[in-house]
């Protein structure tokens, strides 16, 4: 449930919600996003969707500051979205997370890094 906040920013949920090292994925109207908090806390949104294979980004490994894809094992930078191993060689969008009063906000508008 993602609720429209101040400016661009969309509430999707509370920090609590999300397990450390167990993606999320949150839709925004037509953006879907996989919500990711590292063993180390920190929380970052990147496009649910591999460049590779049409896969659920949300549904595959967290390890460090990269997200893995279960189908085909390409693993993508969660600061960048680029992708660091084949066969993806696209990166996915990055989304801006704002963690206020315990609850996390994402502006919906992804920015893609230069491949």
């Amino acid at each position: 449930m993602a609720e429209t906040g101040t400016g661009e920013f969309v509430k999707v949920c509370g920090v609590d919600d999300l397990d450390p090292e167990s993606p999320l994925r949150v839709n925004i109207g037509d953006e879907h996003i996989a919500l990711v908090k590292t063993a180390d806390g920190d929380v970052h949104a990147i496009g649910d969707v591999c460049t590779h294979g049409d896969i659920s980004l949300s549904e595959g490994f967290v390890e460090g500051c990269t997200l893995e894809c279960w189908a085909h094992g390409s693993k993508f930078d969660l600061n960048t979205g680029r992708p660091l191993t084949l066969p993806a060689y696209e990166p996915v969008p990055v989304y801006a997370v704002e963690i206020r009063d315990g609850d996390i906000w994402i502006d919906p508008h992804g920015r893609l890094v230069e491949s």
